[in-house]
């Protein structure tokens, strides 16, 4: 299958073809998304380095590296990641799309891939094709209001920028809005210690000052601000 690995860059690579979700999101139309279970949580806006090794995904990426596609990224909530005579595993059916933003091979059926979480999607249903990929049935999810950061959560986001000095570029966004409150609570909520239900949660909230609030009772229990 895959899973997370160092970012490999790849100078002057880009992807400039138009993917037809960026419409659904604004028509709210279904769609069929690849998707790729995993073991993490996939913020709009973060990035997510994977190794993939299992050919079902390997075809993916390359598809989708072709076309300028993404995939889908859903928490598994009861299974593995890597394929088993046990079937696909169960996953959470709010996931975040993926796009490839660089990659590398650097061995015959290893490919590493750089990408960047975009937009929320819920999943209504799904297929498992022959190779054992999944297809899902999906609806682009609304983005939520756009909100500037309260002086109350500015703690939260000093706490960001000492965070984001020490992971390194290759593990943050290069485009940083520590003024927006939506951008501040994803960043943090994929990089703080939280476990994986509380993660999928603030993925789910449609409310950039619920995420906070409930973040900075977090952050305040840990003695962290």
């Amino acid at each position: 299958m895959g899973g997370r690995s160092r970012r490999n860059t790849r100078a002057g690579f880009a992807i400039r073809v138009m993917w037809p979700f960026a419409k659904a999101v604004a028509e709210r139309q279904p769609v069929v998304l690849p998707l790729f279970p995993l073991s993490t949580v996939l913020f709009p806006g973060g990035l997510l380095p994977l190794k993939i090794f299992e050919q079902r995904y390997i075809a993916m990426a390359k598809s989708c590296i072709r076309d300028g596609s993404a995939f889908g990224v859903c928490l598994i909530t009861k299974g593995d990641e890597v394929a088993s005579t046990g079937g696909a595993p169960e996953f959470a059916n709010v996931g975040t799309c993926a796009r490839i933003v660089d990659f590398d091979m650097p061995q015959v059926g290893i490919l590493h891939v750089a990408t960047r979480g975009e937009a929320r999607f819920k999943v209504h249903g799904h297929v498992v094709a022959a190779s054992g990929l999944i297809q899902g049935d999906v609806t682009a999810l609304a983005p939520e209001p756009p909100l500037t950061l309260a002086e109350e959560y500015a703690p939260l986001a000093k706490l960001l920028e000492l965070v984001a000095s020490r992971v390194g570029p290759q593990n943050f966004p290069a485009e940083r809005d520590f003024g927006d409150a939506s951008w501040v609570g994803y960043r943090l909520a994929e990089l703080l210690p939280l476990p994986l239900s509380i993660k999928q949660s603030m993925l789910e909230i449609n409310d950039a000052d619920v995420r906070l609030k409930v973040l900075r009772q977090f952050l305040s229990q840990q003695g962290l601000i």
